[in-house]
């Protein structure tokens, strides 16, 4: 729902002081309750954050998640497609309400009754957020799903030839209209708007192994349950790349040097 790890606390941590201050017997549904008043509160977070993020420098990625924030293999392989940074990243175009509502249905599997209750609304305007923001989504998820080794073998592939420096071979790799986001947050250099086509894609990965390869290494991690890639420069990581991938061609990068929002894995 929010993006951030330390926001989705603050709001389960208001939940739970909510919970200790009333009466248990009083409630005909205490699962109903809390999916209520966590639902609640996201959206007021949300509302807020809106303007935080409108302010933000260049492009707002979500917050990217280390291995021990999934914590077990079963949750990996559950959540793995409804936390990637591609789907959080597309969720942003949604409406808060609009966000919940598709969460808890298409996410979540709730009926339309409870999430009519939690939001205060009809069943009916409920399965019209719910479809309006289905064909959003739908517009823009991927319409591939890759395993584990073929995403492997695509990013080792990538990280040979963007380390070369080569840009015919670099440009082989892209998807013609493959687009890459980054995420500096004004703390760290990014590019502030996204870089679209594989034409000038290329062109940054040519001057980046002009500029750092001595410095650079790139290598293989987890990130928010698939794998993507971490650059090392001078030994540390300096940015987390999230793919969209079809297993031949990237469609997408998602490039976070924000260290406020990679300093996990940088620990």
């Amino acid at each position: 729902m929010l993006g951030v790890r330390a926001e989705a606390e603050d709001v389960l941590q208001e939940a739970f002081l909510r919970w200790r201050e009333i009466d248990n017997a009083t409630l005909r549904s205490s699962e109903a309750w809390l999916t209520t008043t966590v639902t609640r509160l996201c959206i007021d977070r949300l509302r807020k954050l809106k303007v935080e993020r409108e302010a933000y420098f260049g492009p707002w990625l979500p917050e990217p998640l280390a291995p021990h924030d999934l914590n077990t293999p079963e949750m990996v392989a559950e959540l793995s497609d409804d936390v990637s940074i591609a789907f959080l990243a597309m969720l942003e175009a949604l409406a808060p309400e609009e966000r919940a509502a598709f969460i808890l249905h298409d996410v979540l599997d709730d009926d339309y009754a409870d999430i009519a209750e939690a939001l205060g609304k009809s069943e009916a305007a409920c399965r019209q957020m719910v479809h309006r923001a289905r064909e959003r989504v739908t517009a823009r998820r991927r319409r591939f799903q890759v395993d584990d080794a073929t995403r492997q073998r695509m990013l080792e592939r990538f990280m040979a030839v963007a380390q070369s420096g080569d840009r015919k071979r670099v440009i082989e790799l892209l998807a013609t209209d493959a687009v890459m986001v980054s995420d500096g947050g004004g703390k760290a250099t990014a590019i502030c708007r996204p870089l679209i086509g594989a034409e000038r894609i290329s062109w940054f990965w040519y001057a980046l192994s002009r500029h750092y390869s001595p410095r650079v290494r790139l290598c293989v991690v987890p990130i928010n349950g698939e794998s993507g890639v971490a650059i090392l420069l001078d030994g540390r990581v300096s940015t987390l790349m999230a793919f969209d991938t079809d297993g031949q061609v990237v469609h997408s990068i998602y490039s976070l040097r924000n260290p406020e929002k990679i300093a996990a894995f940088a620990a």
